[in-house]
């Protein structure tokens, strides 16, 4: 490698089924790295590539946690490249053309365009906080903040777990006038949030790095009447009550990031706090989930908690 081009950040390749990728894609993972599934062969099972972009060389442990992800590639050496600066955003961006969903188009800088009429391109690169809007999840929610956008009038906005903002890019899109919150437990996606929300021209959103539902940073500003969460669903069952706490009857709550086979358990714990549902949008192996808040009603109430946190109770 040339002088100028210092390495920066490393990728490292694992082959892995479509099956491995989804469990990659649907799981928490405790591992330092952005970790990347593609398509290798349109509509093949069997091939799929890993891609784990780490700051440092990845060592023994961090090669074994990678392999523990795609045991079918058992016996094959993964392909180890440094990578000069910035160069890992361009690699892990070849191949996300552009998407158009409704009135919205969500491009990398490799694949510009231009926006439809009446319609409003994002400009979204892939970084080092997770999500480029090119997943079917998020460009489901696009399409379900669409139809909101025909049937109700928002003025308090939560996007929970933001990523690259996108999410609360297009809510701020649709109803100028609200107020709009993005938050994140990675302070690198509220980061990267503020330098894509400069980039695209959008403006008066509050940002905050927040460490779960129950921050008092998000518990302040409630409750919403509109809260959008693409996480997983894992997370998504854990806060459920939380999340329902945080919604004014009879606020939307738009869920994404999990699985068809998971949907029913994530409805079914939002449905224990008084959510129904409302509508689901199914993109190949992944579910939107819209739903309502409703009866019983969360307030908030005294600090529950050792360290002084704001709490919520049942109101009765």
């Amino acid at each position: 490698m040339s002088a100028e081009g210092a390495v920066d950040s490393w990728k490292t390749s694992f082959p892995c089924t479509r099956a491995e990728a989804e469990a990659i894609d649907a799981s928490e993972i405790a591992i330092d790295a952005v970790l990347m599934t593609t398509e290798e062969v349109e509509d093949d099972r069997e091939r799929w590539r890993l891609d784990a972009y780490t700051q440092d060389r990845p060592d023994a442990a961090m090669i074994a946690a990678l392999r523990a992800l795609a045991p079918s590639a058992e016996g094959i050496e993964p392909v180890v490249e440094a990578l000069s600066p910035a160069n890992w955003v361009a690699m892990s961006q070849q191949g996300l053309e552009p998407i158009a969903e409704g009135r919205f188009v969500v491009h990398t800088s490799a694949h510009p365009v231009e926006p439809p009429p009446g319609g409003r391109a994002f400009l979204i690169d892939a970084g080092r906080a997770f999500g480029t809007g090119h997943h079917a999840t998020t460009a489901g929610c696009l399409a379900t903040l669409e139809r909101l956008d025909t049937e109700a009038r928002f003025d308090n906005i939560i996007d929970l777990g933001t990523g690259t903002g996108l999410l609360a890019f297009a809510a701020k899109t649709l109803w100028p006038d609200a107020n709009v919150v993005a938050t994140d437990i990675d302070p690198t996606a509220i980061e990267v949030t503020r330098r894509n929300a400069e980039i695209n021209g959008i403006d008066h959103i509050e940002l905050v790095v927040a460490d779960g539902a129950l921050s008092p940073a998000i518990t302040d500003r409630a409750p919403y009447d509109l809260v959008i969460a693409n996480i997983l669903a894992g997370p998504l069952i854990s806060m459920a009550s939380e999340i329902a706490a945080m919604a004014a009857a009879p606020a939307a709550i738009v869920l994404a990031g999990l699985l068809n086979t998971q949907a029913d358990q994530v409805l079914a714990a939002f449905a224990a706090c008084g959510c129904t549902e409302e509508d689901r949008d199914v993109r190949g192996d992944w579910t939107i989930l819209l739903l309502r808040a409703g009866i019983p009603r969360y307030v908030p109430a005294r600090p529950i908690d050792p360290k002084g946190r704001d709490g919520w109770a049942l109101d009765i």
